[in-house]
């Protein structure tokens, strides 16, 4: 079965873009054939071209838009024969939702329009929980000094519940985010790995987590504790 992996977590900083890298290695290695959809290809990916050009015109992105480009990538990846698809921070755009201001009814009712267009990739979430001021922290580190003030700015400007002025309510809507995030693809049965307190873990540790995770939907062994 052709799978569609896609990593999310509690916080930028926690780790997505790592594990996406080892998991895709890892899938490699095991003879299979991946599409590594890194996170800023999003408005480069010719599939996702209507994405694009809508947000560059209008700063939004309708939800018509998004599910007609997905399904686009969807059959094109299908065309290739390919495997898997490891996508870092990509489906199911839940944050892109709440920046552009949906509420939960809206985005739940999108979700099922998501995963009817998913269907033939076998969607499944790995999570990257913990700690979200942490994980900023720790983004903020390996950023610079100024990142912190540009993405509380960032979220300043969208139309997100609960409004962010700094960084203590930048957690808060993290947390929203989180809980929407996992509730919606609760409700819609994708598969789902959490990792607990990941921004904490060392990368290996959260690979092996991951691949242990992974494994009813990969057919692979899990590597050894």
């Amino acid at each position: 079965m052709t799978v569609l992996i896609t990593v999310w977590g509690v916080s930028p900083g926690v780790g997505k873009s790592t594990l996406c890298a080892g998991l895709s290695r890892w899938l490699v290695d095991e003879g299979l054939r991946v599409d590594h959809f890194r996170e800023e290809e999003i408005l480069t990916r010719p599939q996702f071209a209507a994405v694009a050009e809508e947000f560059k015109a209008t700063g939004a992105v309708g939800l018509g838009t998004l599910l007609a480009t997905t399904a686009e990538f969807v059959d094109s990846f299908l065309a290739t024969g390919g495997d898997v698809v490891i996508a870092d921070a990509l489906m199911p755009f839940v944050p892109t939702l709440l920046a552009m201001g949906h509420g939960e009814e809206t985005i739940d009712a999108f979700m099922t329009d998501l995963t009817e267009v998913l269907a033939p990739l076998c969607p499944v979430m790995v999570f990257l929980d913990g700690n979200a001021e942490a994980a900023l922290s720790r983004a903020a580190r390996r950023e610079g000094a100024q990142w912190l003030d540009w993405y509380v700015g960032k979220l300043a400007r969208y139309e997100v519940s609960p409004p962010v002025v700094d960084v203590a309510s930048a957690v808060q809507y993290l947390l929203r985010e989180r809980a929407v995030t996992l509730g919606t693809v609760g409700r819609k049965n994708w598969g789902l790995v959490v990792i607990e307190s990941a921004a904490g873990l060392p990368p290996d540790e959260v690979l092996r987590g991951a691949q242990r995770g992974l494994r009813p939907w990969l057919g692979r062994p899990a590597p050894p504790e």
